[in-house]
């Protein structure tokens, strides 16, 4: 358990894409960049037909874009994303992905259990932590309260029954409480098993129906420290060395103030709170 952090000026932070989802790769990087974060996520497939991502896969001249600016700025990629483990998902057809996110240098890969049969989920997820071997990259599993697995305590059983060397949890902040999830669950991951963690605020009570939650979790997010969240207790029982990402859509401020600016209040609240905290 971490009771308190080396100062965080030597955090990796790192900005998930969500943040600013309107930004192309090369654009988020050089963004991320000057505001100080030191490596980003990136959203190479889509997860509803209404939001943007970047198949860097089948775009030879913006993955040279990316990869350029990640050369200029020194900044790194810690994920890319996003794989909905459906029934009838083919692993195989991922390739692809996993290739590129190999050549720009990222570490994991997120994925999320949208399949209703465990032992075939177990299946599948075991098939992209191999092809995710061959790539030397991380399979991390997401759990939200509206998905197949709802919760910390599920998505450590899974991992555990799953197997996987290079199989991992990712933990969402604002998933993690509105599951119910619990510190003690979160002390007790290996930290080989929890890389990172996505960080974001939002007001205590949660929303009424699975739409409003949906909403929240896509739209409307809080910076870290303006809303009603137990951040410190959250962050004080993550595993040492876990990395922090900031993934907080903000759409309405993005639209009157422009990504930058959503960017940077993200990063300037973060680096409060840490402050603010001694974490």
């Amino acid at each position: 358990m971490r009771t308190e952090f080396e100062g965080w000026q030597k955090l990796e932070l790192s900005l998930a894409h969500l943040t600013a989802l309107s930004l192309s790769p090369p654009q988020l990087i050089n963004t991320a960049a000057e505001v100080g974060f030191r490596s980003v996520g990136l959203r190479l497939v889509k997860v509803t037909p209404e939001s943007p991502a970047y198949p860097l896969m089948d775009d030879p001249a913006v993955l040279r874009a990316t990869r350029s600016a990640l050369s200029d700025t020194g900044v790194t990629v810690s994920d890319i994303e996003f794989v909905m483990i459906t029934p009838t998902l083919d692993v195989g057809s991922l390739e692809p992905l996993f290739e590129t996110g190999a050549l720009l240098g990222a570490s994991n890969v997120i994925v999320a259990p949208y399949d209703p049969d465990r032992t075939r989920l177990i299946e599948r997820f075991s098939a992209l932590c191999a092809l995710g071997a061959r790539y030397s990259m991380g399979v991390m599993m997401e759990f939200f309260p509206w998905a197949e697995i709802k919760s910390l305590k599920e998505a450590s059983a899974f991992i555990r029954d799953a197997a996987q060397p290079n199989g991992g949890v990712l933990v969402d902040s604002l998933h993690f409480m509105r599951s119910g999830s619990s510190f003690e669950e979160l002390s007790r991951i290996p930290p080989a098993r929890l890389p990172f963690v996505h960080l974001c605020d939002a007001p205590a009570a949660p929303p009424g129906s699975r739409e409003g939650l949906l909403f929240q979790a896509r739209e409307e997010r809080l910076p870290p420290g303006e809303g009603g969240l137990d951040l410190v207790g959250f962050l004080r029982h993550l595993p040492s060395g876990t990395s922090l990402a900031l993934e907080v859509p903000m759409m309405a401020f993005t639209r009157e103030a422009g990504a930058p600016a959503a960017i940077k209040r993200v990063y300037d609240a973060t680096a409060s709170l840490l402050r603010g905290n001694c974490l």
